[in-house]
């Protein structure tokens, strides 16, 4: 059945030998619409970032960039502005009718991460091939922050899927009618997606409207949760009655859009940059939405998505309510047995404005 698989058709791959790995998969590495992905023991520093096209592998294109190996098993410091190969403990060996594609996880968009991922023979990032067998490896460049990481850290998560999968214009229109893709917003928004806009008005207390980015921090542990605080690394960003703000170039920012979003059990969604001739900004790296997402069942109604947000060239004005960022759905294959938010630990569930998990409350 055409459709994004669910975590029991994913530990059905596993059970064939579809996917594959050294290590048994961890007990939580397979989420309601992906597969965490697992970094392996040697991080490779290359010179450039690279496609290997269809005439090569990737460990040949890294032979030819590497500057050095780094060993991950003991944990190692990725700095910032450079760029990282590390091959994953998961491979593939997928069915003719099940391709695949990846995006970073939301933690790590919400450091300013960036990572991709790679297959031999590849013509394009985060996209492998139905059919195809072989390593994946996984591009990393921090951006803001140096980060350490250790073999089995998660920074990347994997989608699988068979057949077409993305709703039409109609659908997504009948499909907000009968179950509120948008819990508060402006029907008129739904149509190729769902168009998100960006809430510069705070909550009305402390009127917290987002946080950008320091610079020269400590190192972020990729794997610890709650335990930096959140003054050190971000300085926090507040309305003074404009509704405006000015995005400096190439600094970060974390926002949060003014509608809430609600992600279906039998469907899942992506986040896509919007038209990029309305500004030159980056809105985000993190783009998967799992069923459940924002479900009142699964212990959400309706929740806002945190935007990672990164200007370019040119300072740019953004404006409360301006269109910034569109969420794309997609149909399951089958229901899933587990929803983002029930009983899963799931971070972000009811969430408005947060930053990613490694720091404690404000």
């Amino acid at each position: 059945m055409a459709g994004i698989y669910s975590a029991r058709m994913i530990e059905a791959l596993v059970a064939s030998g579809a996917i594959a790995s050294e290590m048994p998969l961890e007990a939580d590495q397979v989420q309601p619409a992906s597969l965490d992905l697992r970094l392996g023991g040697t991080a490779f520093r290359v010179r450039s970032s690279f496609l290997p096209g269809p005439q090569n592998r990737v460990a040949d294109r890294i032979e030819s960039l590497k500057l050095h190996e780094i060993d991950l098993n003991g944990g190692a410091v990725l700095e910032r502005g450079c760029v990282y190969l590390v091959e994953l403990q998961e491979r593939l060996q997928l069915p003719q009718n099940v391709s695949a594609s990846a995006n970073p996880k939301s933690s790590t968009g919400r450091l300013d991460i960036f990572t991709r991922v790679i297959c031999d023979h590849a013509r394009g990032f985060d996209q492998i091939t139905h059919g195809y067998e072989g390593p994946i490896y996984l591009e990393i460049s921090p951006r803001t922050f140096p980060i350490l990481v250790r073999t089995g850290s998660r920074l990347s998560q994997m989608r699988f899927r068979e057949g077409p999968t993305r709703l039409s214009v109609d659908e997504h229109i009948a499909l907000h009618k009968s179950q509120q893709l948008l819990v508060d917003g402006d029907a008129g928004s739904v149509g190729d997606g769902v168009s998100l806009s960006i809430d510069l008005k705070g909550d009305g207390r402390d009127g917290l409207v987002g946080y950008r980015s320091k610079r020269h921090t400590a190192v972020i542990d990729v794997d610890k949760k709650g335990a930096l605080d959140p003054l050190d690394f971000w300085e926090p960003l507040v309305n003074r009655g404009s509704d405006e703000l000015i995005l400096d170039p190439d600094e970060f920012y974390i926002l949060v859009s003014r509608e809430s979003v609600h992600v279906p059990p039998d469907y899942a969604a992506e986040m896509v940059p919007f038209d990029p001739l309305i500004g030159e900004f980056r809105v985000h790296y993190a783009g998967f939405f799992d069923p459940g997402f924002g479900h009142s069942e699964a212990g959400g109604t309706g929740s806002h998505a945190v935007l990672e947000v990164r200007s370019h060239e040119v300072p740019f004005l953004l404006g409360h309510g301006q269109t910034i960022g569109r969420l794309v759905y997609e149909r399951m294959a089958e229901r899933p047995d587990r929803l983002y938010g029930s009983g899963l630990g799931s971070n972000y569930q009811a969430q408005s404005l947060k930053l990613s998990k490694h720091f404690k409350s404000m």
